[in-house]
């Protein structure tokens, strides 16, 4: 099997040999490029002011990468993240009393009891702009204050033709394209010539929310699986339950 990771890139390498050592093809097809702020100070600015709230939530590991090189990540501030990549990059950062969600998407941290009765509350998001609209929307519609500390910015990648060449080999083998997130999905889409767009609408999409499957179908893939969260290894379950019922299935026909 084929498995397209569209991680930023840069950051789909761990997830690469995992598919390997299934005796998978990955293909490294990143969604998107990361970079620090073009205003330093304004961000260092806007990450105090995230810190001194009453509570803070990174949005990505990412988010704790680029606001460490801007300085100090403590606060008075009780932090949260979206899973337990962000939660691991905190701690590493000192920030042992971080907290995370079972379940690894903007639903998981607005089910966290601590933002149950928030309203007067200020909260500070540290993050990019753009992406999780939904925990904006609901923080702002539970009565809490939003303050958005942009401290790195999500561009689209530069796909070149090693990447359009993944994609079209092997193609009688099954392709899974693993999403975590609906911007970059319409950052592929749109970097793709037409026969290769093509091709990748035809695999099937793992996600992990709804939001992301809706996103999915309105792209145009015909299938999409619903993997339990966003964590590498719970994409790979989904994709190997998906693998294991179709072998089944040929072996009975």
């Amino acid at each position: 099997m084929r498995i397209a990771i569209t991680r930023p890139a840069g950051t789909g390498t761990a997830l690469a040999r995992r598919v390997r050592a299934l005796d998978g093809m990955p293909l490294l097809l990143p969604g998107s490029s990361l970079r620090a702020a073009l205003d330093t100070s304004a961000a260092r600015k806007a990450l105090q002011t995230a810190l001194g709230c009453d509570i803070a939530i990174f949005t990505s590991s990412a988010a704790v990468r680029f606001a460490h090189r801007l300085g100090s990540l403590r606060g008075r501030a009780k932090i949260l993240a979206p899973g337990a990549g962000t939660l691991r990059a905190l701690r590493r950062a000192g920030l042992a009393k971080a907290e995370a969600p079972t379940r690894e998407d903007s639903e998981g941290i607005l089910a966290l009891p601590v933002l149950e009765n928030i309203e007067g509350r200020r909260i500070g998001i540290v993050g990019a702009a753009g992406g999780r609209g939904l925990l904006d929307r609901e923080l702002v519609a539970r009565g809490a204050t939003v303050a958005h500390a942009h401290v790195y910015r999500r561009l689209p990648a530069r796909l070149d033709h090693r990447h359009l060449d993944m994609l079209l080999r092997s193609a009688r083998k099954p392709l899974y394209v693993l999403l975590s997130s609906a911007e970059a999905l319409a950052n592929i889409l749109a970097a793709l010539p037409n026969d290769v767009h093509t091709a990748l609408l035809d695999a099937t999409a793992v996600v992990s929310s709804a939001r992301l499957s809706n996103a999915a179908r309105r792209a145009g893939f015909a299938r999409v699986l619903r993997a339990e969260s966003a964590r590498g290894d719970a994409m790979l379950a989904a994709v190997i339950v998906d693998m294991t019922a179709a072998l089944q299935s040929k072996r009975l026909s």
